[in-house]
């Protein structure tokens, strides 16, 4: 049990210090994860941003997510998909509704610059758990694409399939604690308190300023 987002992050930094001073582009999975992105960044002197994923809703369900979107359109869909009987038009629906609210977040998060330049740098990948893990696998899909020197993932927490799709996808995982009974995410932290759009906008440019002074 974390106390919240900011202790499961200084406990990922102690993990994670192989990296520190090496410039390592620390991306993090909006909303939640920003403020832990944050911590790790400024802890490793890397770069902060964000990689912007959308989990695919089930029909009725909207938080049993049956597959995740990148910015690129590119999909993963999970075993839900199959399970729940999803048809094709509504995955097809779902798809364009999350594409707008990526394009939405990409231009509200980060107005005026292109994301961070991936290839060639160490990027650590930051969630603040892994349920199913398709948001994750759409994220480093897009990410491996852009051919980085090394990929890693760095979470709190995971559910052992979520971490078994993700571990054969980085060169490295670092999870503090993979869990037989995790049930989601928030099971794990005293505080889990949602993350709002103006705290990340904060966080982004604040980190930003810092590092370019």
């Amino acid at each position: 049990m974390f106390r919240d987002r900011t202790e499961a992050a200084q406990l990922l930094l102690e993990e994670l210090q192989p990296y520190k001073g090496l410039n390592p582009l620390v991306l993090a999975i909006p909303r939640g994860a920003v403020p832990m992105g944050r911590c790790i960044a400024e802890g490793l002197g890397g770069t902060l941003d964000v990689v912007l994923v959308r989990k695919l809703r089930a029909p009725l369900q909207p938080e049993l997510a049956i597959g995740a979107i990148d910015e690129n359109g590119w999909t993963y869909l999970t075993e839900h998909a199959t399970h729940h009987d999803v048809s094709a038009d509504y995955i097809a629906q779902e798809k364009l509704i999350q594409l707008q609210t990526l394009r939405a977040r990409r231009a509200q998060y980060t107005p005026g610059r292109l994301p961070t330049a991936v290839q060639h740098r160490i990027v650590i990948v930051v969630d603040d758990g892994l349920a199913t893990g398709a948001t994750m696998v759409a994220a480093l899909h897009g990410l491996r694409a852009q051919r980085p020197a090394k990929l890693v993932c760095a979470v709190p927490v995971a559910a052992p399939t979520a971490a078994t799709k993700v571990r054969p996808l980085v060169d490295a995982l670092v999870c503090l604690k993979i869990s037989p009974d995790f049930q989601a995410v928030g099971q794990f932290y005293r505080d889990f308190r949602q993350v709002e759009d103006e705290e990340v906008i904060a966080l982004l440019n604040g980190t930003r300023q810092a590092l370019d002074q």
